[in-house]
């Protein structure tokens, strides 16, 4: 069953049974994309790691410049 199916059958039976509707598939994406994000930061900084910028230190670590960003 796909994800537009499955809604449609829950919207059914919310309408049915009087109960809310469900959020339509896809409307809350940048909410968990944002969380998920933010838990990263925390973890890296949980962790004592710089919670920016890690991927910019690492490539510059990688290509010789040494790690400095200016």
């Amino acid at each position: 069953m796909s994800i537009t199916q499955q809604y449609l059958l829950d919207s059914y039976r919310a309408a049915q049974r009087g109960t809310p509707q469900p959020p339509a598939p896809g409307s809350h994406d940048w909410r968990a994309v944002r969380e998920l994000r933010d838990h990263r930061r925390f973890e890296a900084v949980v962790h004592e790691r710089p919670a920016r910028g890690r991927l910019r230190l690492a490539l510059a670590r990688l290509l010789g410049a040494g790690g400095a960003a200016h």
